[in-house]
Formats: structure tokens, sequence, C-alpha cells
């Protein structure tokens, strides 16, 4: 069985388009500069928190790293046309790059990446960051219509998980616009620092929304290596996106509220608890049908 997983990777890789090769190693590169960042800080000692923290830079490389591959990978999979794949996919390879290094370029300037008007660079970076981010939506809008168009080419199982993955990506973007505008507005006021405080307090909700698109769909292209049958498959998919929805409406909420997550309600931790669970036994699952010898006949 891992000997047909490794053949099904090597597969993704040799029969990709050029673009989808692309976004692979940018992606990997991405994920490499996070990991950079996070290795700075670890030996500095630098501060992890505030806004000219290169914890920003780590997270951004590691994000759109993990987001860049995982939207490739998913992009041999939903049925674009070549026209179409490579520009969304294009599009959303390129965006990520200038996000991010325009991210660590301020981070490493000791000056905010967003909400900073200050000097005629620092608009112009925050300026760009901002239209990235419908450029990004645009992409992933594009990627979702095709998910929701998918038809006989992937399993029933993959076919729910994609959609379900796309869509809370869509949720997440929606999120980032929302603190992009609330930190907008903010940072033109009488006290620009309010900015980072107004903006950041929905960071949460974007970042477990954000991830939908590898977990979910993860789980489903595993499920299709087990012995099981198409309904099982779904089943385990479903009480996944049960999981995870409840994971995420639980922290959206929070965030919306302004509860810190360890000092929430018992009963929000109760759903958010049942939400981790549903998510670990859906994954257990996963694992133990790859990994199960078949019974002898």
């Amino acid at each position: 069985m891992p000997s047909r997983i490794i053949t099904s990777l090597r597969e993704s890789w040799r029969h990709g388009s050029r673009v989808e090769r692309v976004a692979f190693v940018v992606g990997g590169l991405l994920f490499l500069s996070g990991l950079t960042h996070v290795g700075v800080l670890l030996v500095t000692g630098g501060s992890w928190t505030g806004p000219v923290s290169l914890r920003k830079a780590a997270t951004f490389g590691l994000s759109f790293g993990l987001t860049l591959a995982t939207v490739a990978w998913l992009a041999h999979v939903v049925p674009l046309t070549g026209r179409s794949a490579n520009v969304l996919l294009g599009a959303f390879t390129g965006v990520s790059v200038v996000e991010t290094a325009l991210v660590s370029t301020q981070a490493w300037r000791g000056v905010p990446s967003h909400f900073d008007f200050e000097t005629g660079f620092d608009t112009a970076v925050s300026m760009t960051l901002a239209a990235g981010g419908f450029v990004i939506i645009a992409s992933i809008v594009g990627m979702t219509l095709a998910a929701f168009r998918a038809g006989g080419r992937q399993t029933p199982a993959m076919r729910l998980a994609l959609r379900f993955g796309f869509a809370t990506l869509l949720v997440a973007l929606a999120v980032g616009a929302a603190m992009i505008a609330t930190g907008s507005v903010a940072a033109r006021g009488p006290d620009p620092s309010v900015a980072y405080e107004t903006a950041g307090f929905l960071k949460p909700a974007h970042a477990v929304t954000m991830h939908g698109i590898l977990v979910i769909p993860a789980l489903a292209w595993l499920l299709s290596f087990t012995r099981w049958s198409e309904n099982r498959q779904m089943n385990i998919v479903r009480l996944s996106i049960a999981g995870y929805s409840l994971l995420c409406l639980v922290i959206i909420v929070e965030a919306v509220t302004h509860t810190p997550p360890l000092a929430a309600p018992p009963l929000a931790m109760a759903v958010s608890g049942l939400g981790l669970a549903a998510l670990a036994v859906a994954g257990g699952l996963g694992v133990y049908g790859v990994t199960r010898r078949p019974t002898p006949r």
C-alpha cells in the first residue's frame, strides 16, 4: 500500500503540467523561507508578537507555501482546461511570491507590512498587498467553480472533499478581506497603531478556515487507497467535514466576540473538542484503512 501511495505522488508530478510543477517548486521554496524565519527567531530569541516581528514572515512563508502546493496538487484533480489552469494557477503562484516577499522585506526592515502609510514605499507595499488579495480571491473563485462542476474524474468522497475545501478557503479569504478593510480604516485614524489590534482579532478564524483545503481532500485521497466501499469512504469524509465545520464555527464565533480560545465558555470548549475528536477519528480511520492487512479467505 505505501508503494501505491508513492507511485501516485510520482505520477502526479510526471503527468502534471508545467505550471503545476512550477507551483509545487515555488510552494516548497516559500515553505522553506517560512522555516528559515522560524529558525532565525529561535536562534536570535526575537519577539514572536507584534506587527514588526519576523513571526509574520514565517507565518506567510509557511501558509502560502503549504496552500500553494495544495492548490497545485488539487489543480491536477479539478477539471480545468489547459488555458484556465495556466491563468488561475499561474496568477496564484505569482501573487503568493509577491505577498510573501513583501511581508518578509518589511519584517527585515523592522516596519509593519500592512496598514503602514508612513512613507511612499510603505504605502506602495500596503496597497500592493491589498491588491494581491483581490488576485488571490479571483483565482480561488475560478478554481472553486471548477471544483463544483467536477464530474466523474473523482471519487464521490474526493468530490465532496474538494467542494468543502475550496468553500472553506473562500471563507478564509473573506475573513482576510475583512481584516484588511477594518485595519485600513483604523490606520487612517488618529492612532494608526490601533489598526493592528482592530484587524488582528480575526487571525484565528482566518487561519483555521484556510487549511481545510488540505486536511479534508488529503483524507479523501488517503481513503482512495483503502479497500473500503465508496459509501464508507463518504461517511468518513462526512465525519471529518462535520468535525472541521464545528471547529471553524467555534473559532469564528470566538473571534467575532473577542473571546480568547483558552478562556472560552465550557460549551464552546466542548463543541470545539467534539470537532477535534471527529477529525481525529476520521483521520485515524483513514490511516487504519490504508495500513490494515486484508483478511485471509
